[in-house]
């Protein structure tokens, strides 16, 4: 417990249903549902009165759920529980995200945070701490490759793993333009590591003399999940299409005008409707930065006489029961090659496996 003269923090036991339950009920009224079980750590404040006062949790270098009670919201509450999380976080990483509504903005750049993007009007991210985007730009700088050229493509890729759809897309983009920078998801949300997936696709794209690889870090937000735990009275596809345009600010913003990119290419999506509706919206917001993009229909192999879409999805289900002798129609020999150095490591993950 910390005390301080007007207000007092607590830290909930999530495991306890009693707990769990009077967060809830707090955060209920103000459009919240709590799902404590993507929550590292939490804090209620109390006042003097015994009172709530407000709520705070984070997940990793995310705060979440942070609410206060509307009588409360003209005290130094806000403040409070912001900067004992903030501090929560940087004690063991050097950056901190929020993704808030846009007209909670000015009360987090009060407290130090930098606004990073928004999609009007339901969503704005901002970060704090020793690294910010400036420095992601410094790193785009450092690979950045000379060219006077208006054929820049970009393609963001999670590769999970580098499949001959992949390496289809990959080789489109780079035969018809000058240039292409091929962004890695850095997020650690997929079976294979970052590590893994990048020099998959090292491998496998090591014949291509006019593309750049590139760390994704911590801004390319189509790698991510989206934290929409605050837009749950929103529909479906309106918080993926203001994902989309959050994704697309960050993009168009800070990302494209540095390394002069033009073009962004997306395969067809034909099993996930999110995705499906996530390149919709590109289609419709990118043009407004500038980019064009480009959709490739998704490469297609023949299985047992019928041809079916490559899909990494599909490649780990077979993985999962075993049946290596199918994997030479879906993966490229580089990866064949880069699973056999990591067999004992991949079985492992793939009994964990849970992403599409």
């Amino acid at each position: 417990m910390i005390e301080n003269s007007d207000f007092r923090i607590e830290e909930p036991d999530l495991s306890s249903r009693y707990d769990v339950d009077l967060i809830r009920r707090f955060m209920a009224p103000m459009g919240f549902y709590f799902d404590e079980s993507g929550i590292d750590y939490s804090i209620i404040l109390y006042n003097l009165n015994d009172e709530i006062v407000g709520v705070g949790s984070c997940e990793g270098k995310i705060l979440k759920y942070i609410a206060v009670s509307p009588q409360f919201r003209e005290t130094g509450a806000f403040a409070h529980i912001v900067s004992h999380l903030t501090e929560y976080v940087m004690a063991g990483n050097q950056q901190v995200f929020v993704f808030t509504r846009p007209e909670n903005i000015c009360r987090f750049t009060g407290l130090g945070y930098q606004h990073v993007a928004s999609a009007e009007p339901l969503i704005a991210v901002l970060e704090f701490g020793y690294k910010s985007i400036d420095d992601y730009k410094k790193y785009l700088l450092s690979i950045k490759q000379d060219s006077q050229s208006d054929t820049i493509a970009a393609l963001v890729v999670n590769c999970n793993p580098f499949t001959y759809g992949h390496q289809y897309l990959i080789e489109k983009a780079a035969e018809e333009n000058d240039l292409v920078y091929v962004f890695v998801v850095e997020t650690e949300r997929s079976t294979f590591s970052f590590k893994d997936r990048f020099e998959m696709i090292r491998r496998g794209t090591a014949h291509l003399s006019n593309i750049v690889l590139v760390q994704g870090g911590e801004y390319i937000v189509s790698g991510a999940t989206f934290p929409n735990y605050f837009l749950k009275n929103e529909k479906e596809d309106a918080i993926t299409q203001k994902q989309a345009e959050l994704d697309i600010e960050i993009f168009g913003t800070h990302i494209a005008p540095l390394l002069g990119i033009k073009k962004r290419y997306v395969g067809t999506e034909d099993y996930c409707a999110t995705t499906a509706l996530y390149n919709k919206a590109m289609k419709q917001i990118l043009p407004s930065k500038g980019i064009h993009l480009i959709e490739v229909q998704r490469k297609e192999t023949v299985i047992n006489g019928s041809e079916e879409f490559i899909s990494a999805s599909k490649v780990r289900e077979i993985l999962k029961n075993n049946n290596h002798s199918q994997l030479k129609n879906w993966l490229p020999q580089t990866t064949l090659d880069y699973l056999e150095n990591i067999k004992d490591e991949m079985r492992s993950r793939l009994k964990s496996d849970g992403r599409h």
